[in-house]
């Protein structure tokens, strides 16, 4: 017999693995032994820590990485949030099938895979200013394909969507997870002007006072307010946890899509970094919020996974010089007295 909602939803929760705080703390006698001054390569060497606390490795590595992009459509489109029709999803889709998107480009430069995943495309997610976007049957639906999408034994795991309207889900997600006003979160999306802006910022306000006291529940948040490909990222956060698989989320909605977790369980994005802040209005905020590390600032708010796989060029550039610069011993060069 299939498991109740709320059973499944509470044992994707259930014995999440902790960080390896043993390999952690071999990566810092070997960062202390190395020849540079401590601390002195900054977010290189937290990195090489994170991607060993949490791969499980004293020498940590990026073998195999994977960038991985969730698609959906979202029905809040029909109310103008955007400037484009919702037929650009499954055209950009297309597009990275063809490997002819940014994010293709990115994930070739730095040795990563790509994949993208369609989520019932010709079906939009329903208008969440007049009902949840989502039936629980959607939302499980969509959690598993994300969760199921997730390759056990991968390095490290890049996350990204695509789907017009969704910058006004996660936006909404945001408002109702961490408070403030419409206006706060609501940023300019694939372009949108001032007044459109200012539209969209309404929009989320109706939302959140459409839902009420359902969005107290951080899934509710989730099902009601977002979209297929944003409870995909988020089956796919989990699935990474449970696999033992470091995390590089992108830009505004892909943290949006995630931050679902930091509310059912404090340390839930513990294994997660964010590739770049975005330029998208409600990302820094948003940040705040998550209190995780970024690693690049590059006023990019392309979405497509493109900054989180950018970011990669980062830590295996850390990884690099954790494994092959000399220590003090080896290069014969006087450490600290």
């Amino acid at each position: 017999m299939m498991p109740s909602q709320a059973d499944f939803l509470r044992d994707l929760l259930r014995k999440l693995p902790g960080p390896d705080l043993d390999a952690a703390g071999a990566v810092m006698r070997r960062q202390a032994q190395l020849t540079k001054p401590p601390g002195s390569l900054g977010l290189l060497e937290e990195g090489v820590e994170w991607l060993a606390r949490w791969q499980r490795r004293d020498m940590p590595r990026l073998d195999q990485v994977d960038v991985l992009v969730f698609a959906g459509n979202h029905g809040v489109t029909a109310l103008g949030v955007s400037p484009y029709p919702a037929s650009v999803t499954e055209q950009m889709v297309l597009n990275f099938q063809r490997r002819g998107a940014a994010v293709n480009q990115i994930a070739q430069s730095v040795g990563a895979s790509f994949s993208v995943v369609p989520l019932q495309l010709e079906r939009p997610t329903a208008d969440f200013t007049e009902a949840p976007a989502m039936t629980p049957f959607e939302f499980r639906a969509a959690l598993q394909a994300g969760y199921d999408a997730v390759v056990p034994g991968t390095d490290l795991l890049c996350l990204g969507e695509m789907g017009i309207g969704n910058t006004t889900a996660a936006a909404a997600i945001s408002r109702a997870l961490f408070g403030g006003s419409g206006a706060d979160w609501a940023g300019r999306g694939t372009g949108l002007d001032a007044a459109g802006v200012s539209h969209k910022a309404e929009i989320v306000e109706r939302a959140v006072a459409f839902h009420g006291e359902a969005l107290h529940d951080p899934w509710e948040v989730a099902r009601r307010l977002g979209g297929r490909e944003t409870a995909a990222i988020l089956g796919a956060v989990l699935a990474a946890r449970r696999h033992s698989i470091p995390v590089l989320l992108d830009g505004f909605v892909c943290s949006a899509a995630a931050a679902p977790l930091i509310r059912l369980l404090a340390e839930g994005l513990d294994h997660v970094m964010i590739g770049h802040v975005s330029a998208e209005a409600g990302h820094r905020r948003l940040i705040a919020e998550l209190h995780r590390p970024v690693l690049l600032a590059l006023d990019m708010r392309l979405g497509e996974a493109s900054g989180a796989a950018l970011a990669v060029s980062i830590l295996r550039a850390g990884v690099a010089c954790h494994a092959g610069m000399a220590t003090f011993a080896e290069a014969a060069v006087d450490n600290r007295g």
